[in-house]
């Protein structure tokens, strides 16, 4: 019998590449949203829902073979699935890495720039404590949300509940693209880029089709686990913008700063002077994981959605996600050109 699958918030760039992951695997996949951006995959079903209706969730979930939530996002939300704790085959929720609390017990949400940003043992590995378990850190905000709705999950009984942790997601249907940072620098022909920290920040990055084979074989093992799902090796900034310039052409010489970002130049998203680098350890022993790609080998596809999207209109009003990290201040050239001597 053909396994079902249904996707709740399916239709964003986890959901996508989980769709046609599951599809190209046999299964028969629905796609749950609000309808405000149906599935660009082939093949699948569409269910029009509204995750805030819990009752409507249930329904959809009872007796699926597997359940994606990839918009869950408070302890509430957790509650829909406790009365489905023995009709569904494999429940799988994508958390963050940044529920992770630094050594102090302090929060991502709390840095107010790159000097505070906590630092963390490397590699992390999910045994340790997330955000409002200990320490100083923000009760509230989005890692602290994300840390609830896993302590809620885990506490339903019997619930078949994988738990994965991504970190800087890309991939097509991206809503906040980081490598946009390098993409329109080679759009723009720039000569020469500044990175901060020499370009040696590491953040966890997770490609999209990466996260969705663990979602692929999490259902075909169902368990109660929390996994890391980032990509394997951890590229640096500079191998990053190494990578984005490879896949469209661009040739730039990288002037690698040996501190923080000095007014602005060589402020990048991935800038930090302390890593963020998740362990797949887990991954690779409960599951046989194995990653489908490196940073390097599963960019292009981001990219070029990136690149089909800009052509329609102005980037910041397609990708207001994107302010969050500060892109507004990114392409400040002048300031660059006299920072470098240009």
């Amino acid at each position: 019998m053909q396994k079902r699958a249904i996707l709740l918030g399916g239709s964003g760039q986890i959901g996508t590449a989980t769709a046609r992951t599951l599809l190209s695997h046999g299964w028969e996949v629905t796609v749950a949203h609000r309808g405000e951006r149906p599935s660009t995959v082939e093949g699948v079903r569409t269910l029009l829902l509204d995750r805030e209706d819990a009752a409507a969730v249930r329904t959809a979930a009872d007796g699926a073979d597997l359940v994606l939530d990839c918009v869950a996002y408070t302890a509430e939300h957790a509650e829909s699935y406790a009365p489905l704790a023995g009709d569904m085959g494999s429940l799988v929720v994508i958390s963050t890495a940044s529920v992770y609390a630094g050594i102090d017990g302090s929060s991502p949400d709390d840095a107010t720039g790159v000097d505070d940003f906590p630092t963390y043992p490397v590699p992390i590995t999910e045994d340790h404590p997330t955000v409002g378990e200990a320490g100083p850190g923000a009760r509230t905000g989005y890692s602290a949300s994300k840390a609830a709705l896993e302590r809620a999950l885990l506490a339903i009984d019997g619930l078949p509940v994988t738990i994965l942790r991504p970190g800087a997601i890309h991939g097509p249907e991206s809503p906040a693209l980081r490598e946009w940072y390098f993409l329109r620098r080679a759009l723009d022909g720039r000569e020469r880029v500044a990175l901060a920290y020499r370009g040696e920040s590491r953040f966890s990055t997770s490609a999209t089709v990466n996260v969705a084979e663990l979602v692929r074989l999490a259902a075909e093992h169902p368990g109660r686990r929390v996994l890391n799902a980032v990509d394997d090796p951890v590229p640096t900034a500079l191998e990053i913008g190494q990578d984005v310039f490879a896949h469209v052409g661009h040739t730039a010489e990288f002037d690698l700063l040996a501190g923080p970002p000095v007014d602005g130049v060589g402020a990048h998203p991935w800038a930090a002077p302390n890593p963020m680098v998740l362990s797949m350890q887990a991954a690779r022993e409960q599951l046989g994981y194995e990653p489908l790609g490196t940073h390097r080998s599963t960019i292009g596809s981001a990219l070029d959605w990136m690149l089909a999207r800009v052509a329609e209109g102005d980037w910041l009003e397609l990708f207001p996600g994107l302010a969050r990290y500060g892109a507004e201040h990114w392409f400040d050239y002048a300031a660059e050109d006299r920072a470098l001597g240009a």
